[in-house]
């Protein structure tokens, strides 16, 4: 399953881009000036006619998407994630989740692997606030392969996806261009019986390795590649807890209203078991270089494996 290529999940956004414009004449695609970026640039080049620049003006932005909606097309509309969520919020609910419009709000540069843009720069509570809007569907890929088929999913469904991708390479998990992604349907990537380690985006690659270590200390870690944060597959996180016993989640993010808020939200009504998150703590970060900032603020397999660790001495209580 693993593959040793790493690729910003922003790359396969622009690739994917190109792919629905080709197959589909509705496409259209608005960005905030940041097209290079976040690369919806691709699109641009092949695609002109279909693409707009609305500049520095996420609000116009989200607005102009929404009409273009409206009038039946499928618009696609980019920024950084900071931005998209933060700044268009208003936007987003009105004019967007309210009316349950078909745009997908696909959004580059999240978390804290923005690096040295720093604290203004980086979305360490889009997923919270956007989560919590009715209509929305919330999608963090794991990788770049993930990004790609994510992408052609939410431009099949009618209405509103917000996107979260990244602006630093990661692991390739899956080379696999061919499967199916299917929204509100996690991913077993590895079986396990002591805990479950749910995560999210970037952590996703962290997962993994912390259950490769693991496995080697004897504690079977199940591995569950949530990529869809709304709607959250209950079932799995269900199944996982009563099978289990113990769940860590991971995510680069605020503990604050994400994957590890979702997931306990789920847990405590229908299966209490220990949950134990790895994200970051409540407070805005520093600038920095993506590396050095996972490891200062916890996102590394060997805070994950400290996570495990500590959930699975709980449940033995």
């Amino acid at each position: 399953m693993n593959s040793k290529r790493s690729e910003a999940t922003r790359d396969a956004y622009g690739r994917a881009l190109v792919d629905l414009g080709n197959e589909n004449k509705d496409i259209v695609v608005l960005d905030a000036d940041l097209s290079c970026s976040t690369k919806t640039s691709s699109f641009r080049k092949v695609f002109p006619d279909r693409f707009i620049n609305c500049g520095v003006a996420e609000q116009d932005m989200i607005g102009t998407a929404a009409g273009l909606a409206a009038s039946g097309k499928i618009a696609f509309a980019s920024t950084f994630a900071v931005f998209g969520s933060g700044r268009a919020w208003d936007q987003v609910r009105i004019s967007v989740a309210y009316p349950r419009l078909n745009v997908k709000i696909v959004v580059s540069h999240g978390g804290i692997t923005v690096g040295e843009d720093g604290a203004t720069h980086q979305a360490l509570e889009d997923i919270a606030i956007i989560r919590a809007l009715p209509n929305m569907t919330v999608i963090v890929p794991a990788d770049a392969t993930e990004t790609y088929k994510a992408i052609k999913a939410v431009a099949a469904f009618h209405g509103p996806a917000y996107v979260r991708l990244g602006r630093s390479a990661v692991p390739v998990i899956s080379e696999d261009i061919s499967g199916e992604f299917i929204i509100g349907k996690s991913i077993l990537y590895r079986k396990g019986s002591d805990v479950t380690i749910i995560a999210c985006g970037l952590m996703v690659a962290a997962a993994l390795e912390a259950a490769d270590t693991l496995s080697k200390e004897g504690i079977s870690a199940r591995v569950i590649n949530m990529h869809t944060i709304k709607p959250i597959d209950k079932t799995a996180i269900i199944a996982a807890a009563k099978e289990t016993k113990a769940i860590v989640t991971a995510e680069e993010h605020s503990v604050v209203g994400g994957l590890g808020s979702a997931v306990s939200e789920i847990v405590c009504e229908e299966a209490p078991v220990p949950v134990i998150k790895v994200a970051v703590e409540d407070t805005f970060a520093e600038s920095g270089k993506p590396a050095d900032l996972l490891e200062k603020y916890g996102l590394t397999p060997k805070d994950i494996i400290k996570a495990v660790k500590h959930a699975v001495a709980m449940k033995k209580k």
